[in-house]
């Protein structure tokens, strides 16, 4: 059994943390943006694409230069700011609501 590259996997973790917080602001801009303009469809076809293609690339660089233990964090940092997204985003409970 291989033993894991701590420095890797927490390299990856960093990187991963600062793109996926990028990912998911940009999620949130396109969609204000989106919301009030009129090419909807347009607005968020182009932010998608900007927002997939850095996180590929990023990846990509990441498996490149650090290896295969920080490709492991750089997913599992996703994942996680993934989960925070989603658990802020979340509506809230408004009084009046049914």
């Amino acid at each position: 059994m291989t033993e894991g590259n701590w420095g890797e996997f927490v390299l990856g973790l960093g990187i991963g943390a600062v793109v996926s917080a990028v990912f998911f602001a940009g999620l949130a801009i396109g969609m204000r943006v989106a919301l009030r303009a009129t090419a909807t469809t347009a607005i968020l076809l182009l932010s998608a694409g900007l927002r997939i293609a850095l996180l590929l690339a990023v990846g990509w660089f990441v498996a490149q230069s650090v290896g295969g233990w920080g490709v492991f964090g750089y997913a599992v940092s996703f994942l996680v700011v993934r989960y925070v997204a989603i658990t802020f985003a979340h509506p809230r409970n408004v009084p009046g609501d049914a």
